[in-house]
């Protein structure tokens, strides 16, 4: 076996015709050197085709397989069974596949049951950073191996980007974990608030990253601040050149990666155009990566490994936390404009709270409101 590179070229790669016929080229010439599968995707499928479960162990197999939750729903306050089912189902695929680690996103999802929806984040309170630690210990146990958090796109408020970066190293510091520092979604952050990289990235854990993910998104025009467009993290396009960018600027910066992930939903790559351009983008994104490993960089020290196993009890719950979820979830899913939703919290449980609603920015409120109700059942 070939001695495996500092740092790997990586594709987000699951079980997607689309994402697939476009990505067979790069598999076939053996330019993907690590696969990112989001497991979960796939737990309602009672059987994966041969030919799928022999792609994913050839990479299991070179330790150069990385699982990526999507539907936990890692940051609601009510312990749910499809939680408790979603760990049996990674215990049980953790099984199968040697995973070289497991990831999460930040936040909860939107709707009651917090298993469909749009991840969106929460007060930066002991209570929640004891709710995420207890759920990230339960993934630990579940999977065996490292356990890392992908940082989130949306934001109410400045102060909150600001105080992101150092929440999820609280978060992850129990279970020795590691961050997944997305760079599209640092890059919605960057525009939205108008803030330079220089002042944001150095908020960041950057010793604790082991994975970056680059990708696409979607402009959406403000109805509330005219001329003000606000940046989406859709993954239905190709990787914007200031993504590139900020790639570039970023991996010196990170002494622990190993895994640099390209990511695209499928139905963003149904034209043979879209297919094109995203092998381009992978193919500029491994050069970028072969070209940083050779320059005067160390191999990664840290694998992240936990240092114990996790002791778990009862699931820690909060009632006032959970009412507070549900009726942003209701809000958000339900209001006719942005300022119904806003009159509407400003007479909920969520006013003059942790959740800070009178400084949310408007135009990002009114973000929230579109992305729940376009994802809303």
């Amino acid at each position: 076996m070939e001695p495996t590179p500092a740092i790997l070229a990586s594709l987000a790669c699951n079980l997607d015709s689309d994402i697939l016929t476009a990505a067979f080229p790069l598999l076939e010439d053996g330019q993907v050197e690590a696969l990112e599968w989001s497991f979960d995707a796939l737990f309602r499928t009672q059987e994966l085709p041969e030919w799928f479960v022999e792609l994913l162990q050839t990479y299991s197999r070179r330790q150069r397989l990385v699982g990526h939750g999507v539907f936990f729903s890692l940051l609601s306050s009510k312990w749910t069974p499809e939680q408790q089912q979603w760990l049996a189902q990674l215990r049980q695929v953790s099984l199968q596949f040697a995973f070289d680690h497991i990831t999460e996103h930040f936040g909860f999802f939107t709707g009651q049951n917090f298993h469909s929806g749009a991840p969106l984040p929460v007060p930066y309170t002991n209570t929640t950073l004891r709710i995420g630690q207890d759920r990230l210990r339960r993934i630990s146990d579940a999977c065996q191996c490292s356990v890392g958090l992908e940082n989130l796109a949306f934001a109410y408020s400045l102060a909150e980007v600001r105080q992101h970066g150092e929440f999820l190293e609280k978060l992850i510091a129990p279970v020795n974990g590691f961050i997944i520092l997305d760079l599209h979604n640092l890059y919605c952050q960057l525009h939205n608030f108008s803030v330079p990289y220089e002042n944001l990235i150095g908020l960041y854990p950057l010793d604790c990253v082991r994975e970056i993910h680059i990708s696409g998104g979607s402009w959406e025009d403000s109805g509330v601040l005219p001329h003000k467009k606000v940046r989406r993290d859709t993954h239905d396009d190709a990787v914007p050149a200031e993504v590139f960018h900020l790639l570039e600027l970023t991996m010196p910066k990170c002494p622990n990666l190993k895994y640099v992930v390209l990511e695209q939903l499928g139905t963003g790559l149904r034209s043979d155009s879209s297919k094109a351009q995203f092998r381009r983008d992978f193919q500029k994104m491994a050069s970028m990566v072969q070209q940083h490993r050779h320059g005067p960089h160390r191999q990664p020290a840290h694998e992240f490994r936990p240092l114990q196993l996790p002791v778990l009890g009862t699931a820690i719950e909060d009632e006032q936390l959970q009412t507070q979820q549900i009726q942003l979830s209701h809000i958000l899913e339900n209001a006719s404009t942005f300022e119904a939703a806003h009159r509407q919290l400003l007479s909920s449980s969520l006013a003059n709270s942790a959740w800070e609603i009178e400084n949310w920015e408007p135009h990002m409120l009114e973000t929230a409101v579109r992305i729940a109700q376009k994802w809303k059942k």
